[in-house]
């Protein structure tokens, strides 16, 4: 897991704080899920908020956020890949597809390439499986992917994202 912390912006997170006065530990889980939804990710500062509201260590608050993976630590990219893991993406080769993206964009399954262009998410299941092994790019899906197929994503959206920004 990689915990975004470099020139973090200060994070308001008042609003959904505000919703639970004299709240306790029992509303952590709404709280985060909350502040997610409101700015794509847990940030540290969000986090040392939630605990001073809560009167909870900043360790506690990373405990239970950690063990739930649909917490993040980092914003995601502009293309957010997920890779799906289910059993017959796994038994056609996800795996291979999955090291692929790893090793083309030098970041791990939750974290947020150093341009901010890419993430990548494991998920369970997407539910194609005539189409595996899928990988899925902000909702779009791609099917029968190999580990070139995804080289070739991945420059396909370096292209997109370089005539978006011209």
């Amino acid at each position: 897991m990689e915990i975004c912390t470099e020139h973090e912006p200060k994070t308001d997170v008042e609003p959904v704080l505000g919703r639970y006065p004299n709240a306790r530990r029992d509303a952590l889980i709404p709280i985060l899920q909350e502040v997610q939804e409101m700015h794509g990710y847990l940030s540290q500062d969000a986090i040392m908020q939630i605990g001073k509201h809560l009167r909870l260590p900043a360790s506690k608050i990373y405990g239970v956020a950690t063990f739930y993976n649909q917490f993040r630590f980092s914003p995601l990219g502009r293309y957010h890949i997920q890779i799906c893991r289910g059993t017959a993406c796994h038994v056609k080769g996800s795996l291979s597809v999955l090291d692929a993206f790893r090793h083309e964009l030098q970041i791990e399954p939750g974290g947020t390439s150093a341009d901010g262009l890419f993430s990548i998410e494991v998920v369970a299941c997407i539910g194609a499986c005539g189409l595996a092994p899928v990988v899925a790019v902000n909702g779009e899906f791609y099917a029968e992917m190999t580990p070139g197929k995804a080289r070739d994503l991945i420059e396909e959206y370096r292209e997109r994202a370089s005539e978006d920004d011209d």
